[in-house]
């Protein structure tokens, strides 16, 4: 939400992209479907991609979602490649749309240690896109935007604010309850609920815990 709204602000036009990879916290496609229409973005695509098939992570696997804090290791709530394939499919659309800017809302501050989220990752998609498509073939050049890498959720809560977006109607949580509230106890709840905390901000979400 905050990324689409920062592409606005330099005035880029906007095409939203959304994967429905069948995750277990779905409802965050009801909050994009939101997203995109508070914002008038010039289109929306939801894209249904079934990652279930490969599994590998308890977003897509019958995993548990740790509720237990960070620790060192990549947990496995991570998504084997998860950026890398949402990145190479909004590639193809910005090719096929004539744009050669892509922007992604990754973050490598406050964030549950995904390979994915990295400047390194972002650098070399980068460079990958330059000589996977027929824009860098002909001497042009694709850059990826990625506005949030180096801010802290307490950060991006702010800019939220600042952009006049409501946070409340944005979703974090990857094991939502039954009601529809958020659980507050995974990794994504409790660094959300923490940004949100230090910049002194209220979070319009529903939590559980």
């Amino acid at each position: 939400m905050v990324c689409a709204g920062l592409a606005q602000e330099q005035g880029y036009r906007v095409l939203a992209l959304t994967i429905d990879y069948n995750q277990r916290h779905r409802v965050e496609l009801d909050a994009a479907r939101t997203i995109a229409a508070r914002l008038g973005v010039e289109r929306h695509v939801i894209l249904p991609l079934d990652l279930r098939q490969f599994g590998g992570s308890a977003l897509t696997d019958a995993i548990d979602v740790p509720k237990d804090g960070l620790g060192d290791d990549i947990p496995v709530t991570y998504v084997p490649a998860r950026n890398l394939v949402f990145l190479s499919l909004a590639l193809a659309w910005a090719e096929a749309a004539g744009s050669k800017d892509l922007f992604i809302g990754v973050n490598a501050l406050d964030y549950s240690g995904y390979p994915d989220c990295r400047p390194e990752f972002i650098g070399g998609f980068q460079d990958l896109a330059r000589v996977a498509t027929k824009i860098g073939s002909e001497g042009g050049t694709v850059t990826v935007h990625a506005p949030l890498q180096h801010l802290k959720k307490s950060e991006i809560a702010q800019e939220a604010a600042r952009l006049g977006l409501e946070a409340g109607e944005s979703w974090s949580c990857y094991d939502p309850l039954p009601d529809g509230r958020a659980c507050g106890e995974c990794d994504s709840c409790r660094l959300r609920k923490a940004g949100f905390a230090e910049a002194g901000l209220i979070d319009g979400t529903r939590y559980g815990a």
